[in-house]
């Protein structure tokens, strides 16, 4: 998979231990809509997806996430390989985080209506909106999120951003 871009913050020392969590994460568009997940408590954009499991491929965790966090049915069969974004950071915890976040275009999809949210995301408020992508790129990148991390907002902003410039939206 192609590597869209790095985003190592260099604010970590070397020497301590690496916190690894990857994760995969779809992009489904429909009449020049891109579908994210909102945070109504902290009033972000993010693309479906999460976190990879333990002997899970990023294929199955996209899979997975999309119909737990957006309630969106999506298939091996159509899903294609879009990019990786590779993130190194300070842990806000202790040590280094380190992820590789693999984004699958999506050809065909069934809305479900169905999320699995976990706790934090329930709090969060987490719901399914189609919106144009300037919208989601200008509210991640001015509004105030609270203790939201930032960088993962401004990851899916770039990724918004190369889907632009490629063609993929307007």
């Amino acid at each position: 998979m192609r590597i869209l871009f790095d985003m190592d913050k260099h604010d970590y020392n070397e020497n301590d231990p690496c916190f690894i969590r990857h994760s995969a994460r779809t992009i489904i568009i429909k009449d020049g809509l891109v579908a994210l997940v909102y945070s109504k408590k902290y009033d972000y954009y993010k693309f479906p997806g999460g976190g990879i499991e333990e002997n899970e491929t990023p294929v199955a965790a996209a899979i997975r996430e999309t119909k737990e966090e957006a309630g969106i049915i999506v298939n091996e069969l159509d899903l294609i390989p879009y990019g990786l974004v590779k993130r190194k950071e300070k842990s806000n915890i202790q040590g280094v985080f380190v992820q590789d976040n693999y984004y699958y275009l999506v050809n065909n999809y069934k809305l479900s209506n169905e999320q699995k949210l976990d706790d934090y995301e329930k709090e969060e408020g987490y719901t399914l909106a189609f919106v144009e992508p300037l919208h989601a790129i200008t509210i991640n990148r001015t509004h105030s999120h609270g203790d939201t991390n930032q960088n993962m907002l401004e990851r899916d902003a770039k990724v918004l951003e190369l889907l632009i410039d490629e063609g993929y939206l307007k």
